[in-house]
């Protein structure tokens, strides 16, 4: 599973950019909160522009707002209807709007959550002050719940927006080329379309919290300043009452940055000795942490870097294991630190820049990002430092590697059935460069480093748009070929704790049935107890025509067209590049051939499934 919609560091849109003028709204809101750009916590003679000292004199107006009192004279307290509009692809964009939405009662804001999936652009207009916070998925494309909500927004068809404030906090991971482009691209179009932006977008990258903190109290103490007054309170309509939230779980203290150091109770091979892969089962005793997951979740594990390759970059800057940097040893800085598997965007430019003659300067200076992956993509920090002449100390080189991030998984099993665990179904990933052996992080983490009975890191990362259906009557169909059985696994246990009638069928397939079919025993005794109705098999090359889960779900699309008329639910996991794409391909040319529809009333009938939550995708 892909790293979760990242996160993280402050970028310069947070703050206004110096200008001559500052912004009139900005001011109003402020002079609303009894603050000024003349704020007397901000010397005199710091180097702020007169637009960085408002924004300045914002945020720290929004600290100190929770003391105002904002109840009227009949006892009521004025508010502002604030409509948080949420993409999201793990559950990260969620738990931000939650955290606003327990801040916003101290500013007199009447906050309702709405998944972009679930709002009709056409009622845009009618919300007036709303809010977005976005994650980007992949190479800059929308989550999964903001695909619908986009294709309408860009559309020629578009209403006009003129009234509607708004601002936006992106999410991203600036290690990609499309940073943060989801929240971007919403951003501008509802300028576009004539909304009044009334705080500058936020990009946060993998290091989100900070960012995302100081975004939401500007953001709610700007709105806030826009409540009613207590006249005009008086005399408007009292604001559309908070919808009750969604039955949850309680938010764990366990996340990221503080992780549960879970003990990792077994650690068994699943792939045969032939396999080409090396595919392992996990369960993670969950102990007395409190830690709750459902059937969908993704768990957040914490790694820690090969040794043998923290020592070969150690030795390539002719440095000391023990030597000391920012309090901690170079050593334990490397391995616990920062990523050095995959090269910063940073290290890549600071190479070229000093070394012009390389082939890495050449490949850059392409300027084609599918070349220079592809020449990235099998190397690491020391591939990179031996392919120059260029030399770095410790400090140097840290400054240009980016901080080591969680890996997320999919978990393989229910609650219901996993009795105080939590399993994992990972591939091990491993590859040879030359005379050099290269290794997964997080992969290898779990596989060498973290012994049955050792510890490791962990917390939930929730997913509630990828979630067993709520009826358990309905027609499940998944496709997870590979480790994508993953979720499928946990979905199926979760279904037959529930007693749930709905049939069930699954696609699955690697590549070899005699060493890849991994659960075969389970999935066994699933279809003779009656659990799972259908299995179609795709062992790719066991045969000359290589055979993949899109090619049975073709073979059986009758069927499958016919499940999904009666209700049916259809789920993937797996690859996000090729897999997920052909079978969405292959989901559209069944629908057209058995539903006697055209290409584009087929995508029609695609969009409703999105819509209903009933085509679900954790693809990676």
């Amino acid at each position: 599973m892909n790293a979760p919609e990242l996160e993280g560091t402050m970028t310069s849109t947070q703050a206004p950019a110096a200008t001559s003028t500052p912004s009139p709204v900005l001011f109003e809101a402020l002079a609303a909160l009894g603050s000024s750009a003349d704020d007397p916590f901000i010397p005199a003679d710091a180097p702020f522009s007169p637009e960085q000292r408002v924004w300045l004199a914002g945020f720290l107006a929004g600290v100190r707002s929770s003391a105002i009192d904002v109840t009227d004279a009949g006892g009521r307290t004025p508010q502002l209807a604030l409509h948080v509009l949420v993409g999201t692809q793990t559950g990260t964009a969620e738990a931000i709007a939650e955290d606003l939405g327990r801040a916003a009662s101290g500013y007199g804001v009447a906050v309702t959550t709405i998944g972009l999936d679930d709002v009709e652009v056409d009622r845009l207009p009618a919300m007036g002050h709303v809010v977005v916070i976005t994650s980007t998925y992949g190479e800059g494309e929308m989550p999964d719940n903001a695909e619908l909500f986009w294709e309408t927004l860009q559309a020629s068809t578009a209403p006009r927006l003129d009234g509607l404030k708004f601002s936006v906090l992106a999410l991203g991971d600036s290690g990609y080329d499309g940073f943060c482009q989801a929240g971007k691209l919403i951003d501008t179009r509802l300028e576009q379309l004539g909304a009044e932006r009334i705080l500058a977008r936020v990009d946060c990258d993998v290091d989100y919290e900070e960012p995302a903190a100081a975004w939401t109290t500007q953001a709610l103490s700007l709105f806030g300043a826009l409540a009613p007054t207590d006249a005009d309170a008086a005399s408007a309509p009292a604001p559309a009452a908070k919808p009750a939230k969604k039955p949850g779980r309680t938010r764990s203290p366990w996340t990221r940055k503080t992780p549960y150091g879970a003990t990792l109770a077994v650690n068994r091979v699943l792939s045969g000795p032939a396999s080409s892969k090396e595919i392992r089962h996990y369960e993670f005793d969950l102990g007395d942490s409190g830690i709750e997951y459902a059937a969908g979740d993704a768990l957040g594990v914490m790694p820690s870097n090969d040794p043998a390759l923290v020592d070969a970059i150690i030795a390539e800057l002719d440095a000391t294991a023990d030597e000391s940097v920012d309090g901690s040893t170079l050593a334990d800085r490397l391995t616990h630190g920062f990523e050095i598997r995959t090269p910063s965007k940073d290290l890549v430019a600071e190479l070229a820049d000093r070394a012009p003659d390389s082939e890495l300067a050449g490949i850059l200076a392409l300027a084609q990002a599918e070349t220079l992956d592809s020449w990235l993509r099998e190397r690491d920090i020391l591939d990179l430092l031996r392919s120059t002449s260029v030399r770095f100390d410790a400090e140097s080189l840290l400054d240009v590697l980016r901080p080591l991030q969680h890996r997320a998984y999919s978990i393989s099993s229910s609650p219901l059935a996993a009795d105080g665990r939590v399993h994992l179904t990972v591939a091990s990933v491993r590859y040879a460069v030359g005379d050099r052996a290269h290794g997964g992080v997080a992969s290898t983490h779990l596989a060498d480093r973290v012994a049955e009975g050792g510890t490791s890191g962990i917390f939930v990362s929730a997913n509630a748009g990828f979630r067993v259906p709520s009826d358990d009557d309905a027609p499940l169909i998944m496709v997870g070929p590979g480790t994508g059985i993953a979720p499928f696994r946990s979905f199926l246990q979760e279904r037959r704790e529930r007693g749930a009638t709905g049939r069930n069928w699954l696609f699955f397939g690697d590549q070899h049935r005699a060493h890849d079919f991994i659960y075969e025993d389970e999935l066994g005794e699933l279809l003779t107890g009656g659990v799972l109705d259908r299995l179609d098999l795709a062992f790719s090359r066991d045969q000359r025509e290589k055979v993949y889960v899109q090619t049975r779900m073709r073979e059986n699309g009758k069927e499958l067209y016919a499940w999904l008329e009666e209700g049916g639910h259809f789920a993937v996991c797996g690859d996000a590049s090729r897999m997920a794409k052909d079978v969405d391909q292959a989901l559209h040319e069944l629908i057209a051939e058995h539903g006697g529809r055209s290409t584009e009333a087929a995508a029609e009938y695609v969009h409703t499934l999105k819509r209903e939550k009933r085509y679900i995708r954790d693809v990676y």
